[in-house]
């Protein structure tokens, strides 16, 4: 679970990075606080410090939930791709939010992790038992 928590931790370091950056911006677009809205390139960084965390609030359970009961070097790789996506999101979404190249790769991204997860849940088969108890099974069952 190393791995795991390494990475946790990068997206974690992650978060605070955007949050200096929308500080940054702040500063340099003259957005005095408490507002949140004010110059273009202000309000991209500001969105994307946000939205990533939204995907954390989902990402860390996940991650770490995957890491302890399916495969934790899969978690950690998987959990890399989201890293890096985050990147390619900030880097794309401040240079232009209408090309949707960068967000859609993140989608992409996002939807494999969605896809793997689903796969391994019909291979506990949880689809004839219902998610709900599957993962109270997984849960206390142990």
């Amino acid at each position: 679970m190393e791995p795991v928590a390494v990475v946790i931790v990068l997206a974690l370091v992650q978060y605070i990075a955007f949050g200096m950056l929308v500080a940054w911006a702040r500063g340099k677009y003259g957005v005095k606080a408490p507002a949140v809205t004010g110059h273009e390139t202000f309000d991209r960084y500001f969105r994307v410090h946000q939205n990533t965390l939204e995907l954390l609030v989902a990402f860390v359970p996940a991650i770490w939930l995957f890491g302890m009961y399916v495969d934790p070097t899969w978690a950690a790789l998987l959990g890399l791709v989201f890293f890096v996506a985050r990147m390619l999101y900030l880097r794309g979404y401040v240079a232009d939010p209408g090309r949707p190249g960068p967000r859609r790769l993140h989608v992409s991204a996002g939807r494999a992790l969605a896809d793997a997860s689903w796969s391994y849940s019909d291979a506990l088969g949880w689809e004839e038992r219902g998610a709900a108890e599957g993962l109270r099974t997984l849960l206390l069952d142990q």
